[in-house]
C-alpha cells in the first residue's frame, strides 16, 4: 500500500532533557504546600508502620518464651493502632493527592490551550488536527498521575527505604547486610535497560499519534469518504496504523516487564538467602526466631518500596515521551506575537499602505515580490486572479496571519499618524478588522451565540439587525427556536448558504473600520445573492473593503480591482478601465462571461 502522511513519525533521537523535570517542579510547585502535608502524613505512617515488626521481635523472643500472657493483649492492641494510624493517613494522603493530580492536570491543559491559541496559522498548516488533539487530551491525562503520586511516592519510597535499612541493622547488622546485597545489582540493570525503554516508549507515543491523526481525519472527511466509496481504503489503512501502534506498545510492555520481573527475581533470590542464613546462625544460637521473622518483614518492606520506585520509574519513563510531546508543543515558537513594547493600535481611518513588501509560506518560495499599494480610507478593492496567485496572502498580512519577510504595512489612525502593523498590538489590530474568510466555522452552541462571537457585548436587537442585512434573519426565524436554535459541530444541520450568512452577520455585527471578504459569497446561491448586494453595499459604506470573489460579475461596482498575478499586482483600476485595456482581467471576465451565458 502507498505511504501515506500518517505513516511518518516524528523524530525520535532528541536526547532525554534534564530541563523537563525542571518545568515539571514548576506545576508542582503551586501545590508545593499541599503535596509537603501529604509527604508528611505518608512519611509519619510509614515510620509507624516499621515498628510493627519490632513488635514481632519482642512478642517471639520475649514475651513467648518468659509466658507473658497479660502482655500479649496490650502488644496486639499497639499493632492494630499503628496499622489503623497508617491506614486513615494514607486515604488523607490519596484524597489530597488526588485533588492535587486534577489541580496540575488544569494547570497543564490551561497553558497548553493558551499556547495553541496563539500559534500561528503556519503551525495548524502543517499538522493534522488529531496529532494536536491527543497531546491536549490523551497525553496530559497519561502523566497527570505521575505528576503528582509519582514525586510524592518516589521521595516517601527514599525515605521509607532509609528508615527500613536503619531498623534492620539496629535489629541485626549481618542479615540486614544480606538484604541489601541485591539492590546494586537491580539498580545497573535499570541503567542499562532505560535507554531501550524510553526508546520503546517514544516510539508508542508516535504511532498512537499518527493513530488519532488519522481516526480525526478519517471521522471530518466520512462523507468524502463514502461519496467516493473509500471505505475499504480506510479500513485498510486504519488496519495497517492501528497494528503498528499494538506492535509497538507490546514491545514497550514487554520490555517495561523485564525492570518488574528483574525487581521479583532478586527479591525472592535475596529471601532465600535471608532464610538460609538465619537458620544456619539459629542453629549456632548467633541469632533468635524471632529476630528472623522481624528480618523478613524488614525484607518484605525493604524491597516493597524498591519494586514501587521500580514501578514509578517504569511510569516516569512511559510517560516522559508524552511530557517531551506536551513541552514540545509549549516550545513552538509564536512567530506571529506582539513584538516588545508593541503599543495599543488608535482608531483607523481604513487607509492602508502596503510598502514593497515580501512574502513566501516556506523557504525559497516567493508569493509576493516588492508589492506597494495605496489604498484611501472606504476604498473598496477587489483581488482577482488565478488560484494560487496571492489574493488571500494580501489580506493574510495585513490581519498579520504571516509575517513578513519584507517591506512593511502601514494603517493609518484617526491620530493623524501612519502605524505599522508589526509596531502594534496583535489584538488592537483584529479588533479593528472585520474578516470573513473562505472557511464559514460555525461553532457548537445557539444561533445567537454565533453570530454575537466576535463582539460579546453585542445586544440581542443588534444581533438580529446584523442578520437582517445579510439576509439571515428569514431563515434563522423559520427555524423552530429561531436565534436560540442550537447547531453542532461545524453547523452541519445548516446548509453551506445559510452558515456563510451566519459567519457574514458575525463579522457585520464587529463594525470594523476595514472589512475583509475572502470568497463571502461563493456558497449563496444567485437569488441569495442579489438580496445580499443590497446588504454588502451599504455596509461597505464608509469602509475600507477588500473583497476577494470568484463570480467577478459581483465586483464590477468596486472602486477598484487589482488582478494579482506573477507574484504581484499586474492591472489595476476600475471595471470598465480594465476591460478597456483588454488585458489578463479582461480575458478572465469574457471567459467567465461566456461559462456563464452571460454579456461580457
Amino acid at each position: 500500500m502507498a505511504r501515506n502522511k500518517f505513516d511518518v513519525d516524528e523524530s525520535l533521537e532528541s536526547p532525554f532533557d534534564a530541563s523537563h523535570l525542571k518545568r515539571v517542579l514548576h506545576y508542582i510547585g503551586r501545590h508545593k504546600w499541599k503535596m509537603l502535608l501529604a509527604l508528611l502524613l505518608s512519611a509519619f505512617a510509614s515510620v509507624a508502620g516499621l515498628f510493627s515488626p519490632k513488635i514481632t521481635e519482642h512478642v517471639l523472643n520475649v514475651i513467648v518464651p518468659n509466658r507473658q500472657v497479660d502482655a500479649l493483649l496490650p502488644m496486639a492492641l499497639v499493632y492494630l493502632g499503628i496499622i489503623a494510624v497508617s491506614i486513615v493517613f494514607t486515604v488523607i494522603r490519596s484524597r489530597m493527592m488526588a485533588h492535587v493530580s486534577q489541580e496540575i492536570i488544569y494547570d497543564i491543559r490551561k497553558d497548553l490551550f493558551a499556547h495553541l491559541q496563539r500559534l500561528p496559522f503556519s503551525y495548524y498548516d502543517s499538522r493534522p488536527a488529531g496529532k494536536i488533539l491527543v497531546r491536549v487530551i490523551n497525553y496530559v491525562n497519561s502523566v497527570s498521575d505521575i505528576l503528582s503520586n509519582g514525586i510524592i511516592n518516589s521521595i516517601l519510597e527514599i525515605i521509607n527505604v532509609i528508615f527500613i535499612v536503619v531498623f534492620m541493622y539496629a535489629t541485626e547488622p549481618t542479615l540486614a547486610t544480606v538484604v541489601v546485597a541485591g539492590l546494586p545489582v537491580f539498580v545497573t540493570f535499570i541503567m542499562i535497560i532505560k535507554p531501550r525503554q524510553r526508546r520503546a516508549w517514544q516510539q508508542q507515543s508516535n504511532k498512537n499519534s499518527n493513530y488519532n491523526a488519522y481516526l480525526a481525519e478519517s471521522i471530518d472527511g466520512v462523507r468524502v469518504s463514502q461519496i467516493f466509496a473509500r471505505q475499504d481504503v480506510n479500513i485498510s489503512i486504519m488496519k495497517k496504523l492501528a497494528t503498528a501502534c499494538r506492535q509497538v506498545w507490546m514491545r514497550a510492555v514487554y520490555i517495561s516487564n523485564t525492570v518488574w520481573l528483574t525487581s521479583a527475581l532478586t527479591t525472592q533470590t535475596v529471601f532465600t538467602l535471608l532464610y538460609i542464613a538465619g537458620v544456619y546462625w539459629l542453629g549456632g544460637d548467633i541469632i533468635a526466631f524471632g529476630t528472623i521473622l522481624a528480618m523478613g518483614q524488614y525484607l518484605n518492606r525493604f524491597w516493597q518500596p524498591i519494586t514501587n520506585l521500580a514501578n514509578i520509574y517504569n511510569s516516569f519513563v512511559n510517560n516522559m515521551a508524552y511530557l517531551e510531546r506536551i513541552f514540545e508543543t509549549m516550545d513552538e515558537p509564536v512567530v506571529v506575537d506582539d513584538k516588545p513594547g508593541a503599543a495599543e493600535l488608535p482608531p483607523i481611518t481604513g487607509e492602508v499602505d502596503f510598502e514593497h513588501v515580501n512574502f513566501g509560506y516556506e523557504e525559497g518560495q516567493t508569493v509576493l515580490e516588492d508589492l506597494s499599494l495605496h489604498v484611501k480610507a472606504g476604498e473598496s478593492i477587489a483581488l482577482v486572479g488565478p488560484t494560487g496567485a496571492g489574493k488571500s496572502t494580501i489580506v493574510n498580512l495585513l490581519c498579520r496571519f504571516y509575517n513578513l519577510r519584507g517591506g512593511r504595512i502601514l494603517l493609518k489612525g484617526e491620530d493623524g499618524q501612519q502605524h505599522d502593523i508589526t509596531d502594534v498590538t496583535i489584538h488592537s489590530l483584529r479588533s479593528q478588522l472585520g474578516i470573513m474568510l473562505q472557511d464559514s466555522f460555525i461553532f457548537t452552541g445557539t444561533l445567537m451565540d454565533n453570530i454575537r462571537y466576535g463582539r460579546l457585548d453585542a445586544t440581542d436587537k443588534e444581533v438580529r439587525q446584523a442578520a437582517e442585512v445579510v439576509r439571515a434573519d428569514d431563515f434563522i426565524r423559520e427555524m423552530p427556536q429561531g436565534y436560540k436554535s442550537s447547531v453542532n459541530e461545524r453547523g452541519s444541520s445548516l446548509s453551506q448558504g445559510q452558515r456563510q450568512l451566519i459567519a457574514f452577520a458575525r463579522t457585520l455585527l464587529s463594525d470594523p473600520r476595514i472589512l475583509i471578504l475572502d470568497e463571502a459569497t461563493s456558497s449563496i446561491d444567485t437569488k441569495t445573492e442579489k438580496l445580499l448586494q443590497d446588504g454588502i453595499q451599504a455596509l461597505l459604506k464608509g469602509r475600507t473593503s477588500f473583497i476577494i470573489a470568484h463570480r467577478l460579475s459581483t465586483i464590477k461596482n468596486c472602486d477598484r480591482i487589482l488582478y494579482i498575478g506573477n507574484r504581484g499586482i499586474m492591472e489595476a483600476g476600475s471595471h470598465d478601465e480594465l476591460m478597456a485595456k483588454q488585458g489578463a482581467y479582461y480575458d478572465l471576465y469574457t471567459a467567465q462571461a461566456r461559462d456563464q451565458g452571460m454579456d461580457a
